[in-house]
């Protein structure tokens, strides 16, 4: 095992299981690097491929929009791997457009993935959403985030499961 301190982390280094763990202050930061396992951020993140998990990140460090997460859904053993697109504070509400689907809106903009197309939701998908519209009309309150997958139409993600806790990530991932 190698140690060293850089840019005010301490760095360990353990080069067998290809992992690191920064320290800074309080926070414990393990960086693992993972295969995905899924396709629910195709193309941005494919199936197969490999990323940087950095568990225990959010622990010291703010949750951003647009940020990639691992999630603990406990209907899962692996944890899920979701883009952040509603934080707390942001206005929430969904939008009709027609043949019973329906927009995401944060802050008056139609949410879009990574190819820039429109989250389009309907049925059980849009009635799951449709339970925070009214209560969140003030914003999504604190610690809580709207997380979602890449396919428009909603994968194994917010859309399924409603708004998440902060408590919840697991880490930030880089791909």
């Amino acid at each position: 095992m190698l140690i060293f301190v850089a840019a005010g982390f301490l760095i360990s280094f353990i080069s067998k299981l290809d992992r690191f763990v920064l320290l800074k202050k309080e926070c414990q930061v393990t960086v693992e690097k993972r295969i995905v396992r899924g396709n629910s951020l195709t193309p941005f993140i494919k199936e197969g491929q490999e990323i940087k998990a950095f568990f225990g990140y959010y622990k010291c460090n703010e949750i951003q929009k647009d940020d990639v997460v691992l999630y603990s859904y406990a209907g899962n053993d692996a944890p899920l791997i979701k883009i952040v697109k509603g934080a707390p504070g942001d206005s929430f509400k969904l939008k009709e457009v027609g043949q019973g689907q329906w927009q995401i809106l944060i802050n008056g903009e139609v949410l879009k993935n990574s190819e820039g197309e429109s989250y389009l939701i309907s049925g059980s998908r849009y009635k799951m959403l449709s339970l925070y519209e009214d209560d969140y009309r003030n914003g999504i309150p604190p610690n809580t985030y709207l997380i979602l997958g890449n396919e428009i139409s909603g994968s194994l993600d917010s859309t399924r499961f409603g708004l998440v806790d902060k408590s919840d990530f697991l880490g930030k991932v880089v791909k």
